[in-house]
């Protein structure tokens, strides 16, 4: 039964990035259908209209597998080795580089949201112990 509630899950997710494609073939948008539909369920996520558990065991399905969908782009890449062994220390620098800058940023902004999320539990916790002692 779980392996069909997330087939059925996965399914969810695809219909959406469907209807981000037709949108974006409707519309002659340059940003890709697949971004679209993400942001369409992001959209449908915060306003409630899809709750999370209907994606949950899905999405993380699909996220533990997430590396094989990068194979096939590794593995044409080998067919430019002429183009990596020029530029290869370029790529790996370029690569490198942004990880850092990517988890730098990161952890600066959930550092920045823990904070606030700490100072708001924090508020609300002391607006609690003020209303109970009046």
């Amino acid at each position: 039964m779980r392996i069909l509630i997330i087939i059925l899950q996965i399914c969810l997710l695809y219909i959406f990035s469907y209807i981000g494609t037709v949108i974006q073939n409707f519309f002659h948008l340059i940003i890709p259908g697949s971004i679209i539909g993400l942001l369409l369920l992001f959209t449908c996520l915060c306003f409630k209209i899809v709750p999370v558990k209907w994606i949950e065991n899905g999405a993380g399905f699909v996220l533990s597998i997430l590396m094989l969908f990068f194979i096939p782009a590794a593995v044409g890449i080998m067919n430019y080795a002429s183009l990596l062994s020029f530029h290869g220390a370029l790529f790996i620098l370029a690569v490198i580089t942004s990880t850092i800058i990517s988890i730098a940023i990161t952890g600066t902004v959930g550092q920045f949201f823990g904070k606030k999320a700490i100072k708001r539990e924090d508020d609300q916790e002391c607006s609690k112990q003020h209303s109970h002692s009046s």
